[in-house]
């Protein structure tokens, strides 16, 4: 006869309801536009609200701000990821792939998102340290095809255009988000321009890596 054991291991687990699903990614839609205009301290009541969920289905998902936090940073990246393989597959043209997910970044707002990755919560987390690598491997593979292509100069590394994608993207001091969201694209295409083969000049230094944006600052 068999065991009431076994049959537990064998069980199924039940895959979550579409409702459920649909409120899930709601939640983190609302918080993704809410950390962007307010920051990472927002109420989560009125995240909550926004997404048209009550606070105990919230909770239900993430039970504490952190694990908000980080699903809204990893679904960033991995959104940031999958634009830039959907691309590469499209266009088969390694250069136009980097550009959309330059301008995808943006659109997602990574330079607002990022940094709660060193102020909130574990960085270390498996999951998002998951999301980074993936989204590093594949902006790794499309600089490095763009490179072999000859359309990207030799001097820049990962670290180059994430320091970059961040900078731009990010409204100066004392200047209206809404405003410079209009001159946004525009100042990404002038970079994007400049990572172009071939160079006009030499970059000083060495090109920068994801390791090298990891290391911590000296005094």
């Amino acid at each position: 006869m068999e065991s009431s054991t076994a049959t537990a291991v064998r069980r199924k687990v039940p895959r979550p309801r579409a409702d459920a699903l649909r409120n899930r990614e709601r939640i983190v839609t609302a918080a993704r536009e809410m950390f962007v205009e307010f920051g990472p301290e927002v109420p989560l009541d009125e995240v909550a609200r926004r997404a048209g969920v009550g606070n105990a289905t919230l909770y239900r998902n993430f039970p504490d701000r952190d694990a908000l936090v980080r699903e809204v940073v990893c679904s960033v990246m991995d959104r940031t990821t999958l634009a830039a393989e959907a691309a590469l597959t499209e266009t088969g043209d390694a250069f136009e792939a980097l550009s959309r997910f330059v301008h995808t970044s943006a659109d997602e707002r990574v330079s607002a998102l990022c940094p709660m990755v060193q102020s909130t919560f574990d960085k270390h987390h498996p999951d998002l340290e998951a999301a980074r690598e993936r989204l590093e491997e594949q902006v790794e593979k499309i600089m490095r095809r763009a490179r072999e292509a000859g359309q990207l100069r030799s001097d820049v590394g990962v670290g180059d255009l994430m320091i970059a994608v961040s900078q731009l993207s990010r409204p100066p001091a004392g200047t209206q988000c809404a405003g410079v969201d209009r001159f946004l694209h525009r100042h990404l295409q002038l970079f994007l321009d400049g990572l172009r083969a071939p160079a006009p000049s030499e970059l000083p230094g060495t090109p920068v890596t994801v390791e090298d944006l990891r290391r911590p600052c000296r005094s």
